[in-house]
């Protein structure tokens, strides 16, 4: 599992749960999601902050850059994965992306279909933007933590990755 602490720098990487939701952002419901996997992402060491964003791909992007501009590397976006006409997160992320991480997806949805079909329905995806890991999960909260944990323990690794430290380690 991540520690949280990348490239053995001692000080936790910092991260945003980032939920996108119509209905979050105008306050209209609750975000038990977003709380959920900022527990989570907590737990693995993270020093998480939180933000809600309506199902606007403009507001996600501006999210984004505005996290990457305050030196959060690891950005852990809820919702908008879906088939829905308002869900847009991931050709919002894709367009800001240096380089998209197709394996994330993949391992997501595995791990969702062990436990759903319906985990084939979900684009989730992973983008690096820059040094900064984007990771875009399902809205549902047990999709998300399910899906945040499928890639968790490989976190650490990517982030090294990302900032340059490129240097194969010894097991």
């Amino acid at each position: 599992m991540a520690d949280g602490h990348a490239h053995d720098s001692g000080v936790p990487v910092r991260a945003l749960v980032l939920t996108v939701s119509d209905g979050v952002a105008s306050g209209v419901r609750e975000d038990t999601g977003g709380a959920g996997l900022a527990d989570r992402v907590a737990a693995a060491g993270y020093e998480v902050r939180r933000a809600a964003v309506a199902d606007e791909p403009a507001l996600i992007i501006a999210a984004i850059r505005t996290a990457a501009a305050d030196g959060v590397r690891l950005v852990v976006s809820t919702g908008g994965t879906g088939l829905g006409p308002r869900d847009r997160t991931p050709e919002a992320v894709r367009s800001i992306a240096t380089m998209e991480i197709p394996g994330f997806g993949e391992a997501m949805r595995a791990a969702g279909r062990a436990v759903t079909p319906l985990a084939d329905l979900s684009r989730s995806l992973a983008v690096a933007v820059g040094d900064v890991l984007v990771i875009s999960v399902p809205g549902s909260p047990k999709g998300a933590q399910e899906s945040f944990d499928a890639v968790a323990s490989i976190l650490d690794h990517t982030l090294d990755i990302l900032a340059g430290y490129t240097q194969h380690r010894p097991a």
